[in-house]
């Protein structure tokens, strides 16, 4: 009997449970300096994982490495750039997985977008994430989770065609590279507007009607949080039983 507790033991031998520590895992995020990426690097290295951060401005990607601290790496990237994507993954080994919602594009309507503006978004998202996966082939490890970014325009349009069409192609590459690269794990993230710094660094008169907008077309009657789509990046890392899918993290607006 324990005099303090009065619990009775028995007579088999009592010992300490001792917690099995987690090994650390290495991610890689291109698009790591600012809203989701940022927000799923802060996710991996407040769980003690390393993140290597990409991105295309020196300043930004410093100002991360300050606040992630050291378990964060930085290297400067170009996801338009196959040489520079090369120079990214060099000498990683073992990457227990990729994130790459880091692109510029320009959109316009069909009848008003000239030949640039109509191809930047396959050149930029689609053609950027595809090659991203290809030179980091022989960096992942053997069960490494690859998650892709697309947009909920991919399945309810509301202009801009090509980014639109974009944004499926990239869904349709998730299901194909998970059925080719098995046991890779293959997912794409497609969110709604996302109330972050992109958003927030432009007009207020650009801003707030896009954002009220979506309020009135959204099931949640809310704009996304940055929070709400690193979590679900963070998901679809994680979950072995998740892919060949996409994700919509989009406050229902695809079921309108």
């Amino acid at each position: 009997m324990n005099a303090k507790t009065g619990c009775r033991f028995s007579g088999r031998k009592v010992t300490n449970t001792i917690a099995v520590m987690r090994t650390a895992k290495t991610y890689a995020v291109i698009g790591g300096t600012s809203g989701m990426g940022l927000g799923l690097a802060q996710r991996l290295v407040e769980r003690g994982d390393r993140v290597l951060i990409g991105g295309r401005n020196s300043e930004r990607l410093e100002a991360a490495a300050r606040q992630l601290g050291p378990l964060a790496s930085i290297r400067s990237v170009d996801i338009e750039d196959r040489a520079s994507l090369a120079g990214f993954f060099a000498g990683e080994e073992d990457l227990a997985g990729l994130f790459t919602p880091g692109t510029t594009y320009r959109t316009a309507s069909f009848r008003d977008a000239d030949a640039q503006t109509a191809e930047s978004p396959f050149r930029a998202k689609f053609w950027g994430q595809y090659w991203a996966v290809h030179t980091a082939l022989p960096h992942f490890a053997k069960n490494a989770a690859i998650v892709l970014m697309s947009g909920a325009a991919s399945v309810r349009p509301i202009g801009n065609p090509a980014y639109s069409a974009c944004n499926a192609a990239i869904e349709g590459l998730a299901r194909a590279l998970a059925v080719e690269l098995k046991p890779l794990r293959v997912n794409c993230l497609s969110p709604g507007p996302i109330d972050s710094n992109l958003w927030r660094n432009r007009d207020a008169s650009i801003r707030e009607p896009v954002f009220e907008s979506w309020r009135t077309i959204a099931l949640t009657g809310e704009v996304g949080t940055v929070e709400d789509a690193a979590d679900a990046a963070l998901f679809l890392l994680d979950n072995g039983n998740m892919n060949g899918s996409t994700l919509y993290s989009d406050g229902g607006y695809t079921l309108r």
